[in-house]
């Protein structure tokens, strides 16, 4: 089996363990599927803690800088957790969960939160708005498209090599 199909075939069973289960008869996804599911999969996670971050800075009056930094944290904090908590589900070791998750989703969240914020920072005025304005949960949501869509070619690139969110698959099988 090549990288690519067996790739694909993980991610199979990666989706039926999150309830996302393609019919039995479908073949296995191609790699541009697996990837756009990788990606949104850490998209989810950046985007909680992104938006949690967000909201909090800015419920609590913090300074842009204090504001970005706290999103990203939380960003990466929720990305490793969305990807350690079914495999912790599935008896791995706490250890080996975080080993996994940090090769998975490392470079990936990096490149969401860098686009993320640069784009929030880059759209007048919405670092400074308000919760209750449209600007602001405007921003952030094409702010988190647009990281999304820069993460993408970069996880199909890494799964086509066995890496990103490969890592996680491979550990699906077992």
């Amino acid at each position: 089996m090549n990288s690519h199909s067996h790739h694909a075939a993980s991610h199979d069973r990666h989706h039926d363990h999150h309830g996302h289960r393609h019919a039995a008869s479908s073949p296995s996804p191609s790699l541009n599927v697996t990837a756009f599911w990788a990606t949104l999969h850490c998209l989810s996670g950046c985007a909680v803690g992104e938006v949690l971050g967000m909201v909090l800075g800015t419920a609590l009056g913090l300074s842009n800088g204090e504001t970005i930094a706290l999103a990203v944290a939380l960003a990466f904090v929720f990305g490793y957790a969305f990807t350690m908590t079914p495999l912790l589900r599935a008896g791995m070791p706490l250890r080996q969960a975080v080993k996994v998750a940090l090769a998975a989703d490392t470079v990936s969240i990096a490149i969401m939160e860098v686009v993320d914020n640069l784009v929030m920072v880059a759209v007048p005025g919405a670092m400074d708005a308000s919760l209750a304005q449209p600007l602001f949960w405007g921003a952030l949501a094409f702010a988190l498209v647009v990281a999304g869509a820069a993460a993408y070619p970069v996880n199909r690139w890494l799964i086509a090599r066995g890496a990103g969110h490969a890592v996680v698959h491979a550990h699906h099988r077992h």
